[in-house]
């Protein structure tokens, strides 16, 4: 005959028994959570609480009370109470107001909030400031740049660069050519220190300079290898020079799409003179202020990190010198970039920054770019989509080129037309 206090019935639904083998299962969940999980769970299917005590190294009112919970308040009842403690010193007012402050305002005599002034303002402590800006996710000492594109034909532009990259046309080559100029060639005024053990390299913050240099390069995108001049200006003739390296350097037969910048010197009448002698060369221009669509300037951004900026050089033919042996350095262990953002992708990037700036002065024209390139895009589709019907077998080489071609008004607040271009997909533009 059984002893002791009645414990009352356990019994669990099918949904709260998956509940709780999700919790008991959990890697992320608290420990008592889950060992309090494993206790229903065992209880339902029939232990006493002499044996779950056991089980779990707990003493037996501890597991009675835990087994009383549940009964009395379901899965609520495992979780913690509301542990007492001191009171909040500042209320939600209070912390609004500091939020509101530091989103809305500016100090008087600076170009941003910190901690300290803040506390001052608003005679909250600075711990406690500090506590609710990381709360918050506050950081007014930091700051991001950024450039928005004015380019009318932005979204065209992107899906043609971001296609070449992601989809590559058959049997073609795909470069990104750009040149870096004014290259400095620094020299320190003193001898670079050595790391050593506790303490790192140490350089002069002066120099002398030795003359500057210009670096073109040309990126191939499919295996990562590199192209790459150096030239004393960076003109149109510079430019022209280094498009004629480029055709005794690259295979002869395959297409070539280049995409380069909005530089003039890419647009002289003699750089598209060249590039209308050559057939199989296809022009691309990212657009403005769209830099960090042309993947050589990664390139760059390495060799200026790796090689040059660092570098003591007594002569700019000494530093030609160190980006020749850099160059012959990469292109022995090439490896490409790998692009994984879709022009989508991009697009919604700017959607969000357009909802962050939304309330501010630069809003209207923000917005108003934003709704002039989507329906100037609108009406690139619709056309793209009539002319795709009209032509049964589309080549891919139309595909690549920017068919549409849409007459704006001076103010870009009006899209008066969307005509589409009848000109063959080999020509430049």
């Amino acid at each position: 005959m059984r002893t002791g206090r009645p414990k009352a019935e356990l019994k669990l639904s099918a949904q709260e028994h998956a509940q709780l083998s999700s919790l008991a299962a959990s890697r992320s969940l608290p420990h008592a959570l889950m060992a309090r999980a494993r206790l229903v769970l065992w209880a339902a299917a029939g232990d006493n609480n002499r044996r779950i005590a056991q089980r779990l190294c707990w003493s037996m009112p501890t597991a009675g009370k835990w087994r009383r919970r549940f009964v009395e308040q379901r899965l609520a009842g495992l979780h913690d109470e509301l542990r007492a403690g001191r009171p909040r010193s500042y209320g939600d007012e209070q912390v609004a107001q500091l939020i509101n402050r530091v989103l809305h305002s500016k100090p008087t005599a600076a170009t941003h909030w910190s901690v300290r002034s803040v506390a001052g303002q608003s005679g909250i402590s600075k711990s406690t400031v500090a506590r609710y800006f990381a709360l918050f996710g506050l950081q007014p000492q930091r700051s991001k740049s950024f450039k928005r594109s004015t380019n009318p034909f932005f979204i065209e532009k992107v899906r043609d660069v971001v296609g070449l990259y992601r989809n590559p046309p058959d049997r073609a080559l795909v470069l990104c050519v750009d040149e870096k100029r004014q290259v400095q060639a620094p020299e320190r005024t003193q001898p670079v220190l050595p790391m050593g053990l506790g303490y790192v390299e140490g350089v002069t913050h002066d120099y002398f300079r030795h003359g500057t240099t210009a670096r073109f390069a040309a990126l191939n995108v499919l295996d990562g290898s590199v192209i790459a001049q150096c030239k004393p200006r960076h003109r149109h003739q510079e430019f022209l020079s280094f498009l004629n390296h480029l055709e005794r350097s690259v295979p002869r037969g395959p297409e070539v799409h280049l995409i380069a910048g909005n530089y003039a010197a890419h647009k002289h009448p003699k750089v598209k003179a060249w590039l209308a002698r050559s057939a199989r060369y296809h022009l691309r221009y990212t657009p403005t202020y769209a830099s960090w669509l042309n993947q050589v300037e990664r390139w760059f951004a390495l060799i200026t990190q790796q090689a040059i900026r660092r570098g003591s050089f007594k002569s700019a033919r000494e530093l030609a010198h160190q980006i020749g042996q850099y160059l012959t350095h990469h292109n022995a262990h090439k490896r490409p970039f790998a692009w994984t953002a879709t022009a989508d992708s991009i697009f919604a990037k700017l959607q969000r920054l357009c909802k962050l700036i939304n309330g501010t002065p630069h809003w209207p024209e923000a917005a108003r770019f934003w709704i002039t390139t989507m329906t100037a895009s609108h009406y690139t589709r619709t056309a793209n989509i009539q002319s795709d019907q009209a032509s049964p077998q589309p080549s891919r080489s139309r595909l690549l080129c920017p068919q549409p071609r849409r007459q704006l008004s001076r103010d870009r607040n009006v899209l008066d037309a969307a005509v589409p271009c009848q000109c063959p997909a080999s020509k430049k533009y």
